[in-house]
């Protein structure tokens, strides 16, 4: 395996344009962890038609879309934020891009309107691979690799993410990245 699959946290799997697989097609994940027995990443350009408050009775008012982490878990919540000075228990993942923190507190941030909906992203479920899954995956070629950016967690247009990720790639994924999803494989 060459330097530019060896994934760690805060690395980005691009889907390749073929991917067949409705969890995935298309899709931007980051990965928030990467050890021997498996990884753990969200996509980043899938929602849900829900606010966080739809899901969680207890939680301050606050206007944020819910993304579809993954097929794993959907019974969870989990967040990446660009706050991790002020989050507790936050685990730095990227530049300017942290994952989870205490709970608590992040609500009392949010009633404070010290986190605001542009600083964190909340998501239903993750993507989760087991032992040696996801280096299989890039063997075959599921996967394109590169670097997550804050840009692409908390400004960049979700709809728009997958051609974007690619197209900042440069070279060859640029021509990928003009690749209509709907094209006949005639």
């Amino acid at each position: 395996m060459d330097n530019t699959n060896k994934i760690v946290a805060g690395s980005l799997l691009i889907a390749q344009p073929f991917t067949m697989d409705n969890y995935f097609k298309r899709s931007v994940v980051a990965i928030c962890e990467h050890r021997v027995d498996g990884s753990i990443g969200f996509i980043l350009n899938k929602t849900v038609d829900m606010n966080i408050t739809d899901l969680i009775g207890d939680f301050p008012e606050f206007e944020s879309e819910v993304g579809f982490g993954g097929p794993v878990a959907t019974d969870t919540i989990h967040y990446i934020h660009n706050v991790g000075e002020i989050l507790d228990e936050s685990i730095e993942i990227a530049r300017g891009v942290y994952w989870g923190g205490d709970f608590e507190k992040l609500k009392f941030l949010i009633s404070s309107k010290l986190i605001l909906p542009h600083n964190i992203r909340f998501f239903v479920g993750y993507s989760g691979w087991g032992e040696s899954q996801l280096e299989e995956e890039l063997e075959t070629g599921s996967w394109v690799v590169d670097q997550l950016h804050a840009n692409y967690a908390f400004k960049d247009s979700e709809q728009d993410l997958w051609q974007k990720v690619l197209h900042n790639k440069g070279e060859r994924y640029t021509v990928i990245a003009q690749m209509d999803e709907f094209q006949s494989m005639n």
